[in-house]
């Protein structure tokens, strides 16, 4: 059994923000309104940022590509897919032993239910979420989690996926919203839901490497080795 999470030893990796205003990049709709303003209160800001960024990257890759989820009929989708890709690392989803990327995926479900979106839809977005940090897999599945996929590994500078987007692409979207530490911020809030609770690391997923990585030099301060 895991138990529950205590506030007060949370690290500040998982500390919300608080927006004053949503960003101009937001669609409009309510969908993807509310899932900012949920994120954003939940979100360690340089995650939130890093969330933003994902869902910027995956926009202009259908765009690209000529694919529906830049249609307004998707994008409120793709939207979500990308902002709850991780907040399953949030406090408030830390509920047990299942992995962050599932905490996530479920906690995006429940949310898209509230705008009565199609049961297949909201699959669609439970599996980008669910799959994001799972290569190979991931770009094959589903177009949407092919998007999310690349959006996460365009930001995280992983040469395949960088070389489908712009060098002044990559520094507009940064220079809008910076970077920051994210790969030690969440690397951390990763590895600090393991410490508490192992069962959500399991040995073959990306959480497992990070806890595994962990374990072997608790004591390094630097960006997590097996990120």
């Amino acid at each position: 059994m895991c138990p529950p999470p205590n506030p007060s030893t949370l690290p500040q990796s998982t500390t919300p923000t608080n927006p004053t205003s949503i960003p101009s990049c937001v669609p409009t709709d309510p969908i993807s309104q509310a899932a900012y303003t949920h994120a954003a209160n939940k979100l360690h800001p340089l995650i939130l940022s890093h969330s933003l960024r994902v869902y910027l990257h995956a926009l202009e890759l259908s765009q690209q590509e000529s694919t529906p989820w830049h249609d307004p009929a998707h994008l409120p989708l793709l939207f979500t897919a990308a902002l709850f890709h991780d907040i399953g690392t949030t406090d408030l989803y830390n509920t047990g032993p299942t992995r962050f990327e599932i905490e996530g995926a479920d906690a995006a479900v429940r949310f898209l239910k509230q705008y009565a979106v199609l049961e297949k839809d909201a699959h669609e977005v439970w599996i980008a979420i669910a799959l994001h940090d799972t290569p190979q897999i991931a770009e094959r599945i589903s177009p949407l989690s092919r998007l999310i996929r690349l959006g996460v590994t365009i930001d995280f500078k992983r040469p395949s996926a960088l070389a489908m987007v712009s060098g002044e692409w990559v520094r507009d979207v940064e220079g809008e919203f910076p970077r920051g530490e994210i790969e030690k911020v969440l690397g951390d809030a990763v590895v600090e839901q393991a410490r508490g609770c192992p069962e959500k690391a399991p040995a073959a997923c990306w959480p497992g490497g990070l806890y595994r990585s962990w374990l072997e030099d608790p004591g390094w301060e630097g960006v997590n080795r097996a990120f």
